[in-house]
């Protein structure tokens, strides 16, 4: 069980940046080689909104990328309909998040996977605490390629998911699992060529919310469904960051004089 803290950095609808930093030994990992000359651009990529109508929730999944390679993955929260965002996560170097579910005051999920050095591992993240804690699952102990294509969760205790373990895969592409301890254990249901259907599931999710960009500002933008029309409530930059060479190290303090002393 891996307990993660929630970072406190809070940030405004009006934001311009988001905070990311460079470090060298995550971006080389990527495969990412920066200089100050020809610095590294950082992008911002919104993968997942939920909202929760008891609570008044919005929570937000994404990632930091590079021009070829995800750095990390990126979880946020509102309280307040989208005006201030806080960052209920540590950014996780190497790993993607897809999908997420806010399902009451309490209890929510977010699924990734592992990204670097290649897409293998999925995962899903549990809070049982409104956010203040989170614990990190493996859907399966021996670890494996793949990603969560689809979750869902219909109670505090049930929950459906499908992986998509690639094509290769033994027994079939997608793999249907079942859970009825919040996500703390899966168990495997079926494994088939074709993607199965999540039973308790909506055909669409979040259907008073979306994610989209604008190609003005260069941003991405939350919307709310405002009878007809779409309602903007936040945005977030695309380009977030741009990484150069790393500070030289400091130069050693010279050691101090020699104190003498004469003999008496």
């Amino acid at each position: 069980m891996v307990f993660l803290s929630v970072a406190c950095g809070v940030f405004a609808q009006d934001a311009t940046r988001l905070r990311f930093d460079c470090i060298q030994e995550e971006l080389i990992a990527a495969g990412m080689t920066c200089s100050d000359s020809d610095p590294c651009p950082v992008y911002l990529e919104l993968s997942a909104i939920s909202a929760s109508g008891a609570s008044g929730k919005l929570a937000v999944a994404g990632n930091f990328h590079g021009p070829s390679a995800t750095l990390a993955s990126l979880l946020f929260f509102s309280g307040d309909g989208g005006k201030t965002w806080k960052e209920q996560l540590p950014h996780a170097p190497g790993a993607a998040l897809d999908q997420v579910q806010l399902f009451d005051a309490t209890h929510s999920w977010a699924a990734g996977e592992v990204q670097i050095p290649l897409a293998r591992d999925p995962f899903i993240l549990i809070t049982t605490d409104g956010g203040a804690t989170w614990r990190r699952k493996q859907i399966t102990e021996e670890g494996g390629p793949g990603y969560v294509q689809r979750f869902w969760f219909d109670s505090a205790d049930h929950g459906e998911l499908i992986v998509d373990a690639g094509r290769s895969a033994e027994g079939g592409r997608y793999h249907l699992y079942e859970t009825h301890t919040g996500g703390d254990s899966w168990t495997i249901v079926s494994q088939t060529a074709q993607p199965p259907r999540l039973r308790r599931a909506p055909a669409v999710e979040n259907i008073d919310y979306r994610i989209g960009t604008d190609s003005r500002t260069h941003a991405y933008i939350v919307e709310k469904r405002d009878g007809e029309k779409w309602t903007r409530i936040a945005s977030f930059p695309v380009q977030i960051a741009a990484c150069g060479s790393p500070p030289p190290p400091p130069e050693p303090e010279p050691p101090a004089p020699e104190v003498r002393q004469d003999a008496k």
